[in-house]
């Protein structure tokens, strides 16, 4: 008799093995040998994988919030196949297969109790005939391959923001199950330790420009010592920070640099140059007394409020964002510690200052205008924004070599540093964008 496809080939198969040893099974060699003679017949049957399994596939593309990369999800879907095929293939042998002359599989069982009956076991009922199918379900069809399609296209854009830190995964010091939550905080905090960008006019007796002697000195000082450059940034930002609430005459200025590079010393460093050191690099201005008082002055006014995010802090960031080479970096920190000496770069905040470093650092060196998905996902600033900043950094590389102001200068054309300011500025910049 004939049996509908709706069969399961595992009990099919059961049954088939539940028979007692030593019974007469005239067909299953038949079977055999018919099913071979027809895979030859048909050798481009093959199983595909329904509709119902590509929906799953969607769905949990969809529920996967993980942005992978492109290897990874490549690597994947050729695991998913290979997978796929196995269990086809185990599917197909599980049971006794043949085909009709539609080329449609039907599955024949042998009946133990009359053997007699093999020729009507042939014969196939019309419910066994494919429904076709409806135009609602080719709709839905269609519908299902588009949203695939889509979600496809959606995983596409999202993996063109590089895994930035999938290097250091590895590595406790960098921290990067909680690298992102700390970048939101800086970016919290960053506004608060802002100084205001007009607080010179509170001083009476100096000015933005006796500002500017001081901090060109203390690079050279810096760079004498060979200090960390984040001590650099810090006693720039302590310096400011002061200097917005405490009144200083002109003479005591000098001090008031000295003291904040001790601070940012016991701060950031690990051997911390001894007063005496900077007594003499003052060529003897100022006593040890002086010194110590000024220190005392100043960790009162700033309430011991030594922790504060400096450009430093997201320029190495950014530079890693730019997946940044030496000569890259060298250029960008030449660019931010030109920015550091002018009073005008006050009102961008660290975080601008440092994204607008890295984008001119690539400018300069590619000779076009240059700032990835990446970047701008990491620094949360578009090109445009950084324009205004860019272009007074690259006047500034402009005017690096001439005037009195040229520490900063001096200090990258060194080997030490890579000869990192005779680059040729990207004046390009400041086409779209006079100052």
């Amino acid at each position: 008799m004939a049996i509908s496809n709706n069969i399961n080939p595992t009990v099919l198969q059961d049954n088939m093995c539940a028979k007692k040893v030593g019974q007469n099974n005239r067909r299953a060699l038949g079977i055999i040998n018919q099913n071979m003679a027809v895979e030859g017949r048909y050798p481009c049957v093959v199983n595909k994988r329904g509709l119902s399994e590509k929906q799953e596939v969607g769905e949990k593309k969809q529920a996967d919030p993980a942005h992978r990369p492109i290897t990874r999800r490549f690597a994947a879907q050729i695991a998913s196949t290979k997978q796929s095929g196995v269990e086809e293939t185990k599917k197909s042998s599980s049971g006794v297969s043949n085909l009709n002359e539609f080329g449609q599989f039907i599955f024949i069982d042998d009946d133990d109790d009359d053997d007699d009956d093999d020729d009507d076991d042939e014969l196939e009922s019309t419910e066994d005939q494919p429904v076709p199918m409806s135009p609602e379900q080719t709709e839905a069809m269609h519908g299902e391959q588009d949203q695939m399609e889509e979600v496809e296209m959606e995983d596409i854009d999202e993996e063109l923001f590089l895994d930035i830190d999938s290097s250091d995964a590895y590595d406790p010091l960098a921290v990067v199950d909680y690298i992102e939550d700390l970048f939101v905080h800086y970016r919290k905090i960053e506004s608060a330790s802002r100084v205001s960008p007009n607080y010179m006019a509170n001083q009476c007796d100096i000015n933005e420009k006796m500002r500017a002697i001081l901090i060109d000195w203390l690079i050279e000082v810096h760079d004498k010592f060979d200090l960390l450059p984040e001590t650099l940034f810090l006693t720039v930002s302590l310096i400011d920070r002061f200097l917005e609430k405490q009144t200083v005459a002109r003479k005591k200025l000098q001090l008031v640099g000295l003291v904040a590079m001790l601070l940012a010393c016991k701060y950031e460093e690990v051997s911390v140059p001894v007063v005496g050191d900077l007594i003499v690099i003052s060529d003897k201005a100022y006593s040890r007394k002086e010194v110590l008082e000024m220190e005392k002055l100043m960790v009162n006014t700033l309430q011991f409020n030594m922790s504060v995010p400096t450009s430093y802090v997201f320029i190495k960031r950014f530079l890693k964002a730019a997946q940044a080479d030496k000569k890259l970096e060298l250029l960008a920190f030449f660019l931010v510690e030109l920015s550091l000496v002018e009073y005008a770069m006050l009102k961008f905040p660290p975080s601008m200052l440092a994204a607008a470093a890295v984008y001119t650092a690539q400018c300069t060196v590619y000779s076009v205008k240059q700032w990835s998905k990446t970047c701008e996902w990491h620094t949360k600033y578009p090109e445009d924004q950084l324009l205004e900043c860019s272009s007074l950094m690259v006047d500034f590389h402009k005017k690096a070599g001439s005037g009195k102001l040229t520490g900063v200068h001096r200090k990258y054309c060194s080997s030490k540093f890579s000869y990192a300011a005779k680059y040729e500025p990207a004046s390009f910049l400041l086409e779209n964008n006079p100052l």
